[in-house]
């Protein structure tokens, strides 16, 4: 297998697109609706999710029957990138929209498409991710939480964890063995949409060097899910959750989280920035370049129907290891940077903060760089 960046244009409509999200944001922040601060994962506000909704933009990508704009996922992209770099409070969305829906479009029954899809368009239901576990990192294959087929539905029991905002939002879709794993391990999983307020599971929080509650552990004991709440068939778990990771891994998120950091050292810097930072704004901005051509290859290959999982994890990996290294570069310049603004310090303090979280967001590096390379064959 080879990995494939082919070279892609943004269309007019996206840079069309991109003048009407800054006009949007910038009535926003004239209105003092929200603040900027931490990073993506870190502003939920159900209020700000409700009003992208109610202009479209989100499940922009889908069928308008089911509530979408039929727009293009370059379209989707162009609206990401601007919300991210501005800050913009979409965690209570950002994974009902980005992964869940789709994953609901493609494998899903028309009942759930017809149940979930339209609410997640217009702002009204959020979900959450039930992927990860206690002692597995990002090894999805070694997943122990089970469910057993009962009258009627599924009893499901086991833990989650790093399950995001999942004491605030409504649903998760959770992988769960239902059979024999087979000599690959990646046979007898399925899907399930679990009900968080069903009230027969414990969502444990999980606070973060800030002091908040993002992620969470949940611990499921004899947790019933109906049947009409399988995602597709029973057993074909893996293809369909390594179906979402393409949409996980590669979008702006990946390589932006630290974009406040950079904007706020280029203002101290002035109209005269010292050769040090200039070189460092330099790479910055080239590196930035790179993994924004990666990105905007794959939500062209998304948009035409493949699934780039391999150059998804790659974008994640590499973006990664870029938004970690940034928090050194610009923490070393900080000399430079005198008299360093308010601003500039507070961006540094919660980029150092939010930090780890990146590498736990959509898989671990060393896992990550297994797919990659068992994908190249090299091993």
């Amino acid at each position: 297998m080879n990995l494939h960046f082919p070279v892609f244009e943004l269309p007019a409509e996206a840079q069309a697109l991109r003048r009407e999200v800054r006009a949007f944001i910038a009535a926003e922040n004239r209105a003092g609706l929200w603040q900027r601060g931490g990073d993506f994962a870190t502003h939920y506000d159900p209020a700000f999710s409700r009003r992208l909704g109610a202009r479209g933009w989100l499940g922009m990508t889908w069928p308008r029957r089911y509530g979408g704009q039929e727009r293009s996922m370059l379209e989707r992209l162009v609206l990401s990138e601007e919300l991210i770099a501005a800050n913009a409070p979409i965690a209570a969305h950002w994974i009902a929209d980005r992964q869940s829906g789709p994953l609901l479009l493609r494998y899903g029954s028309e009942a759930q498409r017809r149940e979930f899809l339209p609410r997640i368009a217009r702002g009204e239901i959020f979900f959450s991710i039930g992927m990860s576990e206690p002692d597995s990192g990002s090894d999805l294959a070694s997943v122990r939480t089970r469910a057993v087929q009962v009258d009627g539905g599924w009893r499901i029991d086991g833990r989650k964890l790093w399950t995001s905002f999942a004491h605030l939002n409504h649903y998760a879709i959770v992988l769960a063995r239902t059979g024999a794993a087979g000599e690959s391990r990646h046979e007898g999983l399925s899907q399930f949409i679990v009900d968080l307020k069903a009230g027969d599971l414990e969502v444990r929080p999980i606070v973060n060097m800030a002091g908040q509650r993002e992620f969470n552990e949940v611990v499921f004991t004899g947790s019933f899910v109906p049947d009409a709440r399988l995602v597709g068939e029973p057993g074909n778990g893996w293809r369909q959750v390594t179906s979402e990771l393409a949409y996980e891994r590669s979008g702006p998120e990946r390589y932006l989280s630290f974009i406040r950091l950079a904007e706020a050292a280029l203002q101290c810097a002035g109209a005269n920035p010292s050769p040090r930072l200039r070189e460092a704004l330099g790479r910055t901005s080239a590196k930035l370049i790179a993994l924004r051509s990666m990105s905007i290859a794959v939500a062209a290959l998304l948009q035409q129907g493949a699934m780039p999982n391999l150059e998804a994890s790659l974008i994640k990996d590499l973006g990664t290891a870029f938004e970690r290294e940034q928090i050194g570069v610009y923490r070393a310049l900080r000399s430079e940077l005198a008299p360093a603004s308010a601003e500039y310090l507070s961006a540094l303090a919660e980029t150092t903060i939010y930090a780890p979280s990146w590498t736990l967001r959509g898989g671990t590096r060393e896992i990550l760089r297994g797919i990659v390379a068992r994908g190249l064959g090299m091993r």
